[in-house]
């Protein structure tokens, strides 16, 4: 029989108002686990629905100021605050300028409701297969700020997930920034979310491209791929079939079947294996013809 669950579980419930009293709360630790949240929107179903451990407390950084900024330097390219919310970040001027396939990924995300609640970094830190966002920063090269009570490291996106819901991110750690460096010279990007709604689902195969070309032949190629393995990843054999290659349809099939020969999808009551691998050679030859 099944059960279903409404109301939240008991926690206690934390709201520090700057970073530094949330790093002390973590740093102190003690008894049961502290599951830190921004917007919520995926934690609380979970909670609710009894789909994760149940923490000791629950964090909240919401009451934190300065966190929600989106920036951009020609040199160092973009930095998005742990708090900017997805909406934020999709309906930027600079990112749809800068980063057009970012703005294309976070606006392809659930409902304008949710994208108001919920942050970029916190569909990073959810680290489901599907994160669409993620797709298009694995293309862009992004990495992580991962701050602790005295000090912090970089950690690059593509090898942040371990696993499904699964993260490097210790527990006395807290996400605080994403950095996106430059687009690269002459480089295009695109986001093809494919699934029953093109907002509400999440993805049945998610495919971000970016690529440049100087006089016919490619000089970067990066395809990032989400819902077809344990986390979201680059089809790093895939593109090294583009670079340096002549931009011809031979070698661009012969791309999107090495893309779909790298991801591995499983079969389940949405879409079987065999059907996402052949969405990603699609796809991935999609959206490759559209960034030339």
């Amino acid at each position: 029989m099944v059960t279903f669950y409404r109301r939240l579980p008991e926690f206690d419930y934390l709201k520090p108002s700057t970073l530094d009293e949330a790093l002390d709360y973590l740093a102190q630790g003690g008894k049961g686990k502290i599951m830190v949240y921004a917007g919520g929107t995926d934690v609380i179903p979970k909670l609710k629905g009894r789909l994760v451990d149940i923490p000791a407390k629950l964090l909240d950084l919401k009451g934190i100021s300065g966190l929600d900024y989106i920036r951009y330097d020609d040199g160092t390219g973009l930095r998005i605050g742990a708090l900017a919310s997805i909406f934020a970040v999709g309906n930027s001027s600079l990112v749809q300028e800068k980063y057009p396939i970012l703005a294309q990924a976070a606006r392809s995300i659930a409902a304008t409701q949710v994208q108001n609640r919920g942050t970029v970094v916190g569909n990073i830190c959810n680290a489901i297969p599907s994160a669409d966002a993620v797709s298009a920063l694995l293309c862009l090269n992004a990495k992580i700020i991962c701050v602790r009570k005295g000090g912090e490291r970089t950690v690059e996106l593509n090898k942040f997930f371990v696993g499904p819901g699964l993260t490097d991110l210790a527990s006395n750690e807290i996400v605080t920034e994403v950095q996106v460096p430059p687009m690269i010279a002459g480089g295009h990007g695109t986001y093809i979310k494919f699934g029953p709604r093109s907002r509400m689902d999440c993805a049945l195969v998610g495919v971000a491209a970016v690529a440049a070309t100087e006089n016919g032949i490619f000089k970067d190629a990066r395809i990032g791929l989400g819902s077809v393995a344990p986390t979201p990843i680059r089809a790093v054999r895939a593109e090294k079939l583009l670079v340096g290659k002549p931009v011809t349809e031979e070698v661009i099939s012969g791309a999107a079947r090495a893309a779909s020969d790298e991801s591995r999808p499983i079969d389940d009551h949405r879409a079987s294996a065999e059907y996402r691998r052949m969405l990603v050679e699609a796809l991935v030859g999609r959206a490759i013809r559209q960034v030339i």
